[in-house]
């Protein structure tokens, strides 16, 4: 199927690795001149770059000047016409809520929430002037399923569902669509790094990362995790006109049947 993205531009969050080197690649293969923002590059985005189509800008998105450099390299291209939000983090809390510190919260809802908020405010304007645009952002499972050892991250993600739900009716009049993506548990560092939520649970449990992980996919009907390039095709789909003028302002679920919200 030709989503008939070829040419356009795109500015991809949190690039460098996962689901955002993930998206960063199912766009470039649709031709998409892509701006790749991340602190810093990766061997496989490098790659991606080589081949001409990919841009990095190495940019901090914690801060809103990261936002609007990444933006605006995009711009001095002549416009933008996709954005995906994805960069985030999450630690879990594994001593319960009331040892989670006021930076931690603010840590967690700055890069999980406001990186978001910065970024399409920054991109929204032009956007809005071409009357076209889409505005992909990936949210989590966490923000209707609440779990205790990732309360921020979880709230976090919540008010980005809101916030691109209530975007959405704001600018859907204007040719600019919003929507999310809800990914379960992916198979990234994120989940399986030796920093990720599997070594730090294991850590704290005593047990084998590894299990921890096998574990958590057997929670699944599908019994894995999902893979970063399914979630890029649904991003890639949900970018491109195909998926219609009229889908804004939905979330979609990806999580091999881990939740059962209807």
């Amino acid at each position: 199927m030709d989503l008939g993205l070829e040419g356009t531009t795109a500015v991809v969050t949190g690039a460098s690795k996962g689901i955002g080197l993930a998206v960063t690649r199912a766009l470039a293969a649709e031709g998409v001149h892509v701006f790749a923002g991340a602190r810093g590059s990766s061997p496989e985005l490098d790659e991606l770059a080589a081949a001409g189509s990919v841009r990095l800008v190495a940019v901090d998105l914690s801060t809103a000047a990261g936002s609007n450099e990444l933006v605006a390299a995009a711009l001095d291209r002549g416009g933008l016409d996709i954005l995906v939000n994805n960069v985030g983090q999450v630690s879990p809390r594994l001593n319960g809520f009331l040892m989670v510190s006021d930076d931690e919260w603010l840590r967690s809802l700055n890069l999980n929430l406001m990186a978001a908020v910065r970024t399409t405010r920054a991109a929204l304007p032009a956007m809005l002037a071409e009357g076209h645009g889409s505005i992909v952002t990936i949210s989590s499972v966490n923000a209707f399923l609440p779990d205790p050892p990732v309360l921020d991250y979880g709230a976090a993600k919540a008010a980005l569902t809101n916030f691109s739900k209530g975007l959405s009716k704001e600018v859907g009049a204007h040719g600019v669509r919003l929507n999310t993506i809800s990914p379960g548990p992916v198979a990234t560092d994120l989940w399986l790094g030796d920093v990720g939520v599997a070594a730090a649970v294991g850590q704290a449990t005593g047990r084998d990362p590894g299990s921890v992980a096998q574990d958590a996919a057997a929670q699944s009907v599908t019994g894995r995790f999902t893979r970063p390039d399914e979630i890029a095709t649904l991003a890639v789909l949900l970018a491109s006109d195909r998926a219609s003028g009229n889908v804004t302002g939905s979330d979609f679920v990806i999580d091999g049947g881990l939740t059962t919200q209807t």
